[in-house]
Order: structure tokens, then sequence, then C-alpha cells
């Protein structure tokens, strides 16, 4: 019964901190984490490194003991100082015990140090794996969310109507123009625009007939008559021309100045 109680609280809670749970940010959590744990690993790496480098002093230390050692009991016994001789062997064997004790430590300490490498080696292989995973995950949950937008905006453009206001609204706007287009047509029609044409070439004859009576009045009357006919008629034609001209002019002078008077 108590199992059963237990169970059921669990399964209480479980649910309640799954519905809390976002894979999201679960995901980006863990991609700190991850990162997070390169320095932690080198400071580990480090103190290994260290401990090895430590102990290969250690090593040449004891081997330069044994050395020096080695040569003052060669030296005592050459200068036959058996007892001086005899000091130096028994520290000769306390350095051997501790090179070869050295020598052991060092042996485990480059072994781990070789593990670390190793796995700090594996452990970023995984670590970038598992990276590029959850980024794609996530990459993967934001197109699926735009997407999801996407399926919404269409939805409400059948859900809420929005297509059949669309086409109201464009037929609408269609027939207003429709209608000013038919209503321009009918005001075009009421118009004589026959009798807008003939009084536009009126005003045009006029404005012609005004222009020339000013090249009248300046000497320049028929000078581009005059013109084209340079090529075909003689000198004889030019005398007739520049006649004819003058007393245009005299005709003009006489008229200005009986209007005058």
């Amino acid at each position: 019964m108590f199992k059963r109680f237990i169970r059921a609280i669990k399964s209480l809670f479980g649910g309640f901190v799954s519905s809390m749970e976002d894979p999201k940010l679960i995901l980006e959590q863990n991609i700190r984490d991850l990162n997070d744990q390169i320095p932690q690993m080198n400071e580990n790496i480090a103190t290994v490194k260290a401990n090895m480098i430590m102990l290969q002093k250690e090593v040449k230390k004891y081997e330069k003991r044994i050395e020096s050692l080695t040569a003052k009991i060669k030296s005592a016994i050459n200068a036959d100082r058996d007892d001086i001789a005899e000091g130096y062997a028994l520290q000769l064997e306390n350095a051997k015990e501790n090179l070869r004790s050295s020598k052991e430590q060092l042996k485990f300490a480059e072994q781990a140090y070789e593990k670390a490498l190793k796995v700090k080696k594996a452990f970023i292989r995984e670590k970038d794996r598992k990276i590029e995973e959850a980024k794609e995950a996530l990459r993967a949950n934001e197109r699926a969310e735009w997407q999801g937008r996407v399926a919404d905006a269409l939805e409400q453009f059948e859900a809420g109507g929005l297509d059949q206001t669309h086409d109201e609204m464009v037929s609408r706007l269609n027939e207003e123009t429709a209608k000013n287009e038919a209503r321009m047509e009918l005001a075009l029609d009421s118009v004589d625009t026959e009798a807008m044409e003939i009084e536009a070439n009126a005003e045009k004859l006029r404005a012609s007939e005004l222009v020339k009576q000013f090249k009248a009045e300046m000497g320049k009357a028929d000078v581009s008559e005059g013109e084209k006919s340079v090529g075909t008629s003689g000198d004889g034609d030019i005398e007739i021309e520049e006649e004819s001209a003058e007393k245009e002019q005299g005709k003009t002078i006489g008229s200005k100045e009986r209007s005058k008077s």
C-alpha cells in the first residue's frame, strides 16, 4: 500500500516536472554545461602533469645523488678510508631505494597523464557531436515553429473568413472602377467633340495668320518659299522676289502712317 502511494506521488510530481520542461531551453543549457566542463578538465589534467613533472625531477635528483655517492665511495676506498666508504654506502643504498620508488610512481603518473589526454580527446569529440546535434535540433525546431505560424495564418484565411472578405473587397473595387470608367465614357459622349476640334483648328489657323502678319511687318514674308526656289530659279527670280518684298514693306509702312494720322 505504501509503495503504491509513493508511486502515485512520483507520477504526480513527475508529470508536473515534465510539463515544466522546455526542450529548447534544456538543450541550450546542456550546451553551456558541456562547454563549462572543459576548463575543469584542463585543470585536472594540469594537476596530473604537474605530479608527473615533479616525479621526473625527483628521479633525476636521485640519479645524480647515486652518481655522487658512488664517486665518493670509490674515492674513500682508494684513500683506504673504509669507514667513510661505509657511511656513503648506506646513503647510496637509501638513494637507490628512493630512486626505485620514484621511478614506479613516475611510471603510474605518465600512464595517468596519457589516459587523461585520451579522455579529454574523447570528451571533446563527444561534446562537439552532442553540441552539433543539439544545434541541429534547435534549428529544426525554429523551422517547425515558422512552418506552424505559416500554417496558422493559412488556417485563419479559411476559418476566419479572410478569403471571403478579400474576394468581396476586390470585387467591390473592380465594380467601382468599372462604374467610374462608364461615367467617363458617358461624359465624353455628351460633349460635342467635333465642334471642339473645329474650334481648335480655327484657333490654329488664326494663330498661323497672326504669325504671317508679323513676318510681313518684319519683312520676312514667304522667306521659306523664296529659299526653296533658289535651287531652280536664276538671279532674275531672286530680284523679282526682292522687289515684291520691298513693295510689301512700303505698303505696310504706308498703312502704319495712315493709321497714326
